[in-house]
Protein backbone atom coordinates (compact mmCIF):
# COMPACT_ATOMS: atom_id res chain seq x y z
CA UNK A 1 0.00 0.00 0.00
CA UNK A 2 1.25 3.45 -0.92
CA UNK A 3 0.29 5.58 2.07
CA UNK A 4 1.11 9.28 2.12
CA UNK A 5 -0.38 10.60 5.36
CA UNK A 6 -2.00 9.62 8.64
CA UNK A 7 -4.24 11.36 11.16
CA UNK A 8 -3.98 9.45 14.40
CA UNK A 9 -7.37 10.37 15.86
CA UNK A 10 -10.65 11.60 14.42
CA UNK A 11 -14.09 11.92 16.00
CA UNK A 12 -15.77 13.04 12.77
CA UNK A 13 -14.69 10.98 9.79
CA UNK A 14 -16.17 7.61 10.72
CA UNK A 15 -19.75 8.25 11.88
CA UNK A 16 -20.18 7.24 15.50
CA UNK A 17 -16.66 5.89 15.98
CA UNK A 18 -13.26 7.07 17.15
CA UNK A 19 -10.99 6.41 14.20
CA UNK A 20 -7.64 6.99 12.58
CA UNK A 21 -7.37 8.13 8.96
CA UNK A 22 -4.83 7.18 6.30
CA UNK A 23 -4.48 8.78 2.87
CA UNK A 24 -3.32 6.65 -0.07
CA UNK A 25 -1.09 8.03 -2.80
CA UNK A 26 -2.32 8.36 -6.39
CA UNK A 27 -5.65 8.92 -8.14
CA UNK A 28 -7.05 8.16 -11.59
CA UNK A 29 -9.05 11.41 -11.67
CA UNK A 30 -7.95 15.05 -11.85
CA UNK A 31 -10.80 16.96 -10.24
CA UNK A 32 -9.79 20.65 -10.33
CA UNK A 33 -11.30 21.26 -6.88
CA UNK A 34 -9.38 18.42 -5.19
CA UNK A 35 -7.62 19.53 -2.00
CA UNK A 36 -5.25 16.55 -1.81
CA UNK A 37 -3.02 17.80 -4.61
CA UNK A 38 0.23 16.24 -3.38
CA UNK A 39 -1.37 12.83 -2.98
CA UNK A 40 -3.04 12.90 -6.39
CA UNK A 41 0.14 13.98 -8.17
CA UNK A 42 2.23 11.57 -6.07
CA UNK A 43 4.43 14.35 -4.74
CA UNK A 44 4.53 13.18 -1.14
CA UNK A 45 6.73 10.81 0.83
CA UNK A 46 5.49 7.31 1.39
CA UNK A 47 4.89 6.04 4.93
CA UNK A 48 5.87 2.35 5.23
CA UNK A 49 2.89 0.07 5.69
CA UNK A 50 4.55 -1.62 8.66
CA UNK A 51 4.60 1.71 10.53
CA UNK A 52 0.85 2.07 10.04
CA UNK A 53 0.20 -1.49 11.20
CA UNK A 54 2.46 -1.03 14.24
CA UNK A 55 0.61 2.15 15.22
CA UNK A 56 -2.79 0.49 14.85
CA UNK A 57 -1.65 -2.51 16.86
CA UNK A 58 -0.65 -0.20 19.74
CA UNK A 59 -3.90 1.82 19.61
CA UNK A 60 -6.36 -1.09 19.49
CA UNK A 61 -7.89 -0.24 22.86
CA UNK A 62 -8.32 3.46 22.02
CA UNK A 63 -9.49 3.39 18.40
CA UNK A 64 -12.49 1.63 16.90
CA UNK A 65 -12.16 2.24 13.18
CA UNK A 66 -9.83 3.10 10.32
CA UNK A 67 -10.79 5.44 7.49
CA UNK A 68 -8.95 4.81 4.21
CA UNK A 69 -9.15 7.77 1.87
CA UNK A 70 -6.95 9.33 -0.80
CA UNK A 71 -6.24 9.83 -3.56
CA UNK A 72 -8.26 6.82 -4.58
CA UNK A 73 -7.82 3.83 -2.24
CA UNK A 74 -9.18 1.28 -4.71
CA UNK A 75 -6.36 2.20 -7.10
CA UNK A 76 -4.05 0.31 -4.75
CA UNK A 77 -3.35 -3.19 -6.04
CA UNK A 78 -3.08 -4.69 -2.56
CA UNK A 79 -6.08 -2.95 -0.98
CA UNK A 80 -7.77 -6.31 -0.21
CA UNK A 81 -4.64 -7.72 1.46
CA UNK A 82 -4.17 -4.53 3.48
CA UNK A 83 -7.76 -4.36 4.69
CA UNK A 84 -7.57 -8.02 5.68
CA UNK A 85 -4.62 -7.17 7.97
CA UNK A 86 -6.62 -4.31 9.49
CA UNK A 87 -9.64 -6.51 10.10
CA UNK A 88 -7.43 -9.04 11.90
CA UNK A 89 -6.50 -6.25 14.32
CA UNK A 90 -10.20 -5.88 15.12
CA UNK A 91 -10.91 -2.55 13.41
CA UNK A 92 -13.99 -1.49 11.50
CA UNK A 93 -13.06 -0.03 8.09
CA UNK A 94 -14.49 2.92 6.18
CA UNK A 95 -13.34 3.53 2.62
CA UNK A 96 -13.79 6.73 0.60
CA UNK A 97 -13.97 6.09 -3.14
CA UNK A 98 -14.73 7.86 -6.41
CA UNK A 99 -16.61 4.80 -7.68
CA UNK A 100 -14.50 4.01 -10.73
CA UNK A 101 -13.49 0.55 -9.50
CA UNK A 102 -16.78 -1.34 -8.98
CA UNK A 103 -15.17 -4.80 -9.17
CA UNK A 104 -12.73 -4.02 -6.35
CA UNK A 105 -15.57 -2.50 -4.35
CA UNK A 106 -17.64 -5.68 -4.73
CA UNK A 107 -14.65 -7.83 -3.78
CA UNK A 108 -14.15 -5.94 -0.51
CA UNK A 109 -17.85 -6.16 0.32
CA UNK A 110 -18.05 -9.87 -0.53
CA UNK A 111 -14.99 -10.64 1.60
CA UNK A 112 -16.40 -8.53 4.47
CA UNK A 113 -13.33 -6.28 4.40
CA UNK A 114 -15.21 -2.98 4.49
CA UNK A 115 -17.91 -1.82 6.92
CA UNK A 116 -18.75 1.67 5.62
CA UNK A 117 -18.39 3.12 2.13
CA UNK A 118 -18.46 6.84 1.30
CA UNK A 119 -18.71 7.46 -2.44
CA UNK A 120 -18.28 10.82 -4.12
CA UNK A 121 -20.85 11.59 -6.80
CA UNK A 122 -19.02 14.31 -8.67
CA UNK A 123 -21.77 15.54 -11.00
CA UNK A 124 -24.80 14.54 -13.06
CA UNK A 125 -23.87 12.12 -15.85
CA UNK A 126 -23.62 14.76 -18.59
CA UNK A 127 -21.06 16.78 -16.58
CA UNK A 128 -18.98 13.99 -15.10
CA UNK A 129 -15.85 14.33 -17.23
CA UNK A 130 -15.89 18.10 -16.77
CA UNK A 131 -15.84 17.73 -12.98
CA UNK A 132 -13.27 14.91 -12.90
CA UNK A 133 -10.82 16.59 -15.28
CA UNK A 134 -10.52 13.40 -17.35
CA UNK A 135 -12.73 11.25 -19.57
CA UNK A 136 -14.80 9.20 -17.12
CA UNK A 137 -16.85 6.11 -17.91
CA UNK A 138 -20.11 6.79 -16.07
CA UNK A 139 -21.20 3.16 -16.47
CA UNK A 140 -18.53 2.32 -13.87
CA UNK A 141 -19.98 4.98 -11.59
CA UNK A 142 -23.46 3.53 -12.05
CA UNK A 143 -22.23 0.02 -11.25
CA UNK A 144 -20.64 1.24 -8.02
CA UNK A 145 -23.81 3.09 -7.03
CA UNK A 146 -25.90 -0.07 -7.47
CA UNK A 147 -23.37 -2.28 -5.67
CA UNK A 148 -23.29 0.08 -2.72
CA UNK A 149 -27.06 0.50 -2.51
CA UNK A 150 -27.68 -3.25 -2.69
CA UNK A 151 -24.72 -4.78 -0.85
CA UNK A 152 -22.77 -2.31 1.33
CA UNK A 153 -23.12 -2.91 5.10
CA UNK A 154 -23.40 0.86 5.62
CA UNK A 155 -22.79 3.77 3.28
CA UNK A 156 -23.23 7.36 2.21
CA UNK A 157 -23.06 9.29 -1.04
CA UNK A 158 -21.74 12.84 -1.11
CA UNK A 159 -21.21 15.72 -3.53
CA UNK A 160 -19.04 18.79 -3.12
CA UNK A 161 -21.14 21.74 -4.27
CA UNK A 162 -18.78 23.81 -6.42
CA UNK A 163 -19.74 27.25 -7.75
CA UNK A 164 -19.16 27.76 -11.50
CA UNK A 165 -19.29 23.99 -12.05
CA UNK A 166 -22.52 22.89 -10.32
CA UNK A 167 -25.89 24.55 -9.73
CA UNK A 168 -28.97 23.55 -7.78
CA UNK A 169 -30.42 21.94 -10.91
CA UNK A 170 -27.34 19.69 -11.18
CA UNK A 171 -27.72 18.54 -7.58
CA UNK A 172 -31.37 17.72 -8.27
CA UNK A 173 -30.27 15.62 -11.26
CA UNK A 174 -27.82 13.75 -9.02
CA UNK A 175 -30.59 13.19 -6.46
CA UNK A 176 -32.87 11.72 -9.12
CA UNK A 177 -30.02 9.49 -10.33
CA UNK A 178 -29.27 7.95 -6.91
CA UNK A 179 -32.71 8.36 -5.34
CA UNK A 180 -33.62 5.89 -2.64
CA UNK A 181 -30.09 5.93 -1.25
CA UNK A 182 -29.82 5.61 2.51
CA UNK A 183 -27.77 8.76 3.11
CA UNK A 184 -26.61 11.73 1.02
CA UNK A 185 -24.46 14.71 1.99
CA UNK A 186 -24.20 18.02 0.18
CA UNK A 187 -20.72 19.31 1.03
CA UNK A 188 -19.63 22.93 1.16
CA UNK A 189 -16.76 23.82 -1.15
CA UNK A 190 -13.67 25.09 0.69
CA UNK A 191 -10.65 27.05 -0.50
CA UNK A 192 -8.56 27.11 2.67
CA UNK A 193 -5.92 24.80 1.17
CA UNK A 194 -4.00 24.28 -2.07
CA UNK A 195 -6.27 22.89 -4.79
CA UNK A 196 -5.36 20.88 -7.87
CA UNK A 197 -6.38 23.84 -10.03
CA UNK A 198 -5.03 27.16 -8.62
CA UNK A 199 -7.86 28.98 -10.43
CA UNK A 200 -10.38 27.23 -8.20
CA UNK A 201 -8.77 28.75 -5.11
CA UNK A 202 -10.28 32.12 -6.04
CA UNK A 203 -13.81 30.70 -6.25
CA UNK A 204 -16.25 31.97 -3.63
CA UNK A 205 -18.27 29.17 -1.99
CA UNK A 206 -22.05 29.22 -2.21
CA UNK A 207 -23.90 30.90 0.65
CA UNK A 208 -25.39 28.89 3.49
CA UNK A 209 -28.82 30.01 2.31
CA UNK A 210 -28.30 28.58 -1.19
CA UNK A 211 -27.08 25.27 0.24
CA UNK A 212 -30.16 25.02 2.46
CA UNK A 213 -32.43 25.91 -0.48
CA UNK A 214 -30.80 23.15 -2.54
CA UNK A 215 -31.00 20.68 0.33
CA UNK A 216 -34.74 21.26 0.71
CA UNK A 217 -35.22 20.49 -3.00
CA UNK A 218 -33.51 17.09 -2.77
CA UNK A 219 -34.62 15.82 0.65
CA UNK A 220 -37.58 13.84 -0.76
CA UNK A 221 -35.20 11.60 -2.73
CA UNK A 222 -33.35 10.18 0.30
CA UNK A 223 -33.90 8.54 3.66
CA UNK A 224 -31.34 10.93 5.18
CA UNK A 225 -30.02 14.12 3.60
CA UNK A 226 -27.73 16.68 5.22
CA UNK A 227 -25.32 19.55 4.58
CA UNK A 228 -21.72 19.09 5.65
CA UNK A 229 -19.13 21.82 6.17
CA UNK A 230 -21.10 24.93 7.16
Amino acid sequence: MKIGAIQKTSLLDYPGLISAIIWTIGCNLRCPFCYNKQLVLEETEEIPEKEILHFLEKRKKMLEGLVITGGEPLLQKDIAEFTEKIKKLGYLIKIDTNGTYPEKLKELIDKKLVDYIAMDIKAPKNKYSQLTGTKTNTSLIEKSIEIIKKHAPNYEFKTTFIPQLLKKEDIIEIAKWIQGAKKYYLQQFKTNTSLLSPKMEKTTPYTKEYLIETLEAIKPYFKECHIRGI
